[in-house]
This record gives C-alpha cells, structure tokens and sequence, in this order.
C-alpha cells in the first residue's frame, strides 16, 4: 500500500478516493483550484435562498454510506437522507400530467389511469432494467473493464450471452418505442439519457439499465441538500487525517523514470508521494496536467456529453403541483437532441427541469417562497453566451414555464444567477462545460472511456470523465476502482 498519495481535484470521486485509501493508512493530500471541495456539488447562498449549484438527483445513497462504514463509522452521525415517495412529476405540452410514484404498483396505475396502458407495463419496463444493472454493473460499471482478470471472470460470460436482450445494437429510443409503445411514456423513459448528457435517438438501448438506479434502489433526498453529500465526506475524510489544499491550482502532475512522482502547484511548490490519483476532466488532464505525456487521442476526443445553462431563482410564491423534481417535456423532443449534439443553440421550446429543494428543506427560501434550479441542456460551448443570446433562452423558458402552469412567473422572480457552460467549465474544469466528460452516443462509448490506471506507473484516474462515467454513483464507483488497484499493487 502507497505510503503517500495526492489527489488532484477535490471533486466527490476525489473525496471518496482519498477517503478509501486514508482507510488504509495513506498520508494523503487533496488539492484543489476552488476555494472549496466538492466539485460541481457544492452550493451557494443569494438573498436569503440557498441553492446546490450541480447535481439535484440523489439515488445508491448505501455508496456513500458504505464509506463511512469502511471507516469505522457510523453513517448517520454525520450523513442522513430520507426516501422519495415520488421520484419526478412530469408536465407534458398536450395538459397530460404523471406523477412518478416511487412505488412501482402506484406509478403503473398512475399510467394505466391517465395514459391508458395496460397494467404492468411499468413494472416490466423496470424489470427490464434491473435485469439489464444485474448482467452489467458487476463487471461494467463496479470493475476496471480493461483488466484481464475482469474480461475472463467466468461469470461475466453469462452476462455476455445476455447482452442481445439488453438492445446494445439498437437506440434507446427505439428500444424504448418497442417495449414501452406509448408516447408519453416513451418520451419519460428516453429522458434517462439525459443522466449521462447523452442523446436517447443515438444511445444504445442497454443504457435503460439507469432507471433502475432510481426505481430499484430509490431516489432519496440529504438532509441539507445535496450540498452536505460534500460536506459529510469531506469532514469524514479530514478525521481521518486527510489534508485539502483548497485555493491550490495544480499546475503539473510530475513524472520522473515513468512513474507519477508528485505535483507542482502553480506557486511553483513541490509536493511528492507514492501514488497520484487526478480527479480531473480528461481533456484538461492531458492538455494541461500531463503535457508532456502522449495523448490518447480515440479517448480524450469522443463527443462529449451535452452542457446546461441553470437560472437559480428565488420565487416569491409557493406552487403546489410541484414537487422536488419536475419535468416540464419540449413538444418535439427528438429535435431538441439533434440541437444539442448538432447545432450550438437549444431549440426555441427546450425540456425545462426545476428543482425544488426548499419542498423538502423550508429554511433553503423565506416564508412562502421556492427555491428554483431551472436548467435546461445546452450544446457544449468553449465561449461566453452573449448576454442577448440567454436573455432569449430565458424568456422562452419562462414562456413555457407560463403556458404550463398558467402562470406569470416574471413578476414572482425576487433573486436570480445564472450558470452557463462555460461557467461551469472555469469553475470545475469540464471540457466545454460538458456534465460527464463524453457522452454514451455509441455502442462502443463504455469501452472508449479512460480507464482507471496508466501506463505510468502510480498514476490513477477516478470521476466522471472516465471509467465508468458520470454521476454521483458511476463516480463512487471510480473512487473505489481506483482505491482496488492501488491496494492490490501492494
């Protein structure tokens, strides 16, 4: 076991990394260019209204408990969560409204009732999908795919026979119209695409295998808001003696007779350790971190996964028909995903999803307020939006907003920021402001990503832009995969 590592990027893979291996007995240091830790899940206050900047869906919260209980500790003392008894509501352009139950039973008679499908149908769709997570999560998703050991695994051959089932050579989309057939409900399930900013009419089927991260294992909200899934990890890891250098740009990662040796920080300072572990965008990686390193060119230039541009509002209002997650669907969602992966605008009528956390948390707005995150997804972009270009995305959202909830949202807008991509590229190093690294546009995306180890030796890859992807889970499950190769080279 290395006796020293760095972690460069104190994104929530970092934390977990650092966590993993400081459960080891590690010295290890977390360095970051933000004043604080947490990547894109951090938070912010404006106006007496308290907003997560990033991530708004909460689901495997045991992988994050797990790394209390690896440490000795109990989850509870400093993490707790509550279940969601219904996961989204969903507002759909012709009036039609669904609630997704978290109860299987509950959301099948809420479609039966209001879409006229035949009973069951949501219940085999989601069987469909944990079928899909059993066959795959334990040697694609949990495993370093690249590793022999993992490829000759004999159970993972009667995963491969199964891999025809699970539409890889087919679209989510038309997976999706096969088993699924009505609209609505199409529409609903080829959202999950969006979970790894990728495009349902070109993803491959298999990636219905998400819904069951949410409909099997729950959707639940922190306490605190997502902002404290941070903040409990970084306070369990600075227990066990990990050290954050925040406000700390790394400018080098350091390779002496082809093996990671250390950092240089843009202060010219030096740091060495045993092990080097970058929690970094992989684009920014190699074009800036390990410049002198040949880059892998298939990998780092894959498309990438679509952008967002967020309004936090603080509403002086309270609206009961939504809840913590709501959908408001585009009338024509097949052209909204060929503007976000073809062209460098959205459409004029995008999908608007709004967050709510002050549903669940009273204190996050004043009295008989909401707290607001409307994000719709954006096309990467490497550029400052011109103020015209979101003043028009913006009022089209709130055109939309008012024709769906007959409303006049404007005049109930009190407090507001903005979160463009390329706000979100300055403040967490994402390649064009893309949300998971590359995207899943191909049958071949999973075994594109960068895996976890290098040809260098003692230097590492965890978080979203690598295997196994994007998200608070696939981004855990970085964490560990990483902590397993450094151990196991002990």
């Amino acid at each position: 076991m290395s006796k020293t590592a760095i972690i460069v990027g104190a994104g929530i893979a970092g934390i977990a990394t650092a966590i993993r291996l400081a459960t080891k007995g590690a010295e290890v240091k977390v360095f970051d260019r933000n004043p604080f830790a947490g990547g894109k899940l951090h938070a912010f206050e404006k106006e007496g209204y308290r907003f997560d900047f990033g991530p708004s869906l909460f689901t495997m919260p045991q992988l994050v408990d797990d790394l209390f209980r690896l440490a000795g500790k109990n989850p509870e003392e400093y993490f707790t969560y509550s279940k969601l008894d219904v996961t989204c509501r969903y507002f759909y352009e012709d009036g039609t409204r669904l609630k997704a139950y978290a109860d299987e039973e509950l959301f099948d008679q809420e479609a039966t009732s209001i879409l006229g499908t035949p009973h069951g149908t949501i219940k085999k769709h989601f069987d469909h999908s944990y079928r899909i997570y059993r066959h795959t999560a334990p040697f694609f998703l949990q495993k370093p795919i690249t590793r022999l050991r993992t490829l000759f695994d004999k159970r993972i051959f009667a995963s491969l026979l199964n891999i025809p089932r699970f539409d890889l050579f087919t679209s989510m989309n038309r997976a999706n119209e096969k088993r699924l057939k009505e609209p609505h409900l199409v529409q609903l399930f080829n959202r999950y695409a969006t979970y790894n900013g990728s495009d349902p009419y070109r993803a491959p089927g298999i990636l219905n295998v998400i819904p069951s991260l949410e409909n099997h294992f729950g959707a639940f909200y922190p306490k605190g808001g997502m902002h404290s899934i941070t903040t409990s990890l970084e306070k369990l890891a600075t227990d066990l003696g990990v050290q954050f250098h925040l406000n700390t740009a790394v400018e080098e990662i350091t390779i002496e007779q082809g093996r990671a040796s250390g950092i240089k920080t843009s202060d010219k300072s030096v740091y060495r350790a045993d092990t080097v572990v970058c929690n970094a965008d992989m684009w920014f990686a190699y074009h800036q971190l390990l410049k002198d390193l040949p880059k892998p060119t298939l990998r780092i230039k894959q498309e990438r996964s679509s952008s967002a541009l967020v309004f936090y509002w603080g509403i002086n209002a309270e609206f009961k028909e939504l809840g913590l997650h709501n959908i408001l669907f585009t009338a024509d969602y097949k052209a909204e995903f060929k503007a976000l992966f073809k062209d460098t605008m959205p459409v004029s009528d995008p999908t608007v999803y709004i967050n709510i956390t002050s549903k669940l948390s009273p204190t996050d707005a004043p009295t008989g307020c909401e707290n607001w995150f409307v994000m719709i997804n954006m096309p990467k972009q490497h550029s400052p939006l011109p103020k015209d270009v979101i003043q028009k995305i913006r009022t089209e959202v709130i055109e939309k907003i008012n024709r769906v909830l007959k409303t006049d949202l404007e005049a109930l807008i009190v407090s507001e920021t903005v979160t463009t991509p390329e706000t979100i590229e300055t403040k967490t190093g994402s390649y064009g402001g893309s949300l998971y690294g590359t995207s899943s546009n191909n049958a071949l995306a999973a075994f594109l990503r960068h895996p976890n180890d290098h040809t260098v030796k003692d230097l590492y890859f965890c978080g979203g832009s690598v295997h196994p992807g994007g998200g608070i889970p696939l981004c855990l499950w970085s964490a560990e995969i990483v902590a397993q190769h450094i151990v196991s080279k002990s």
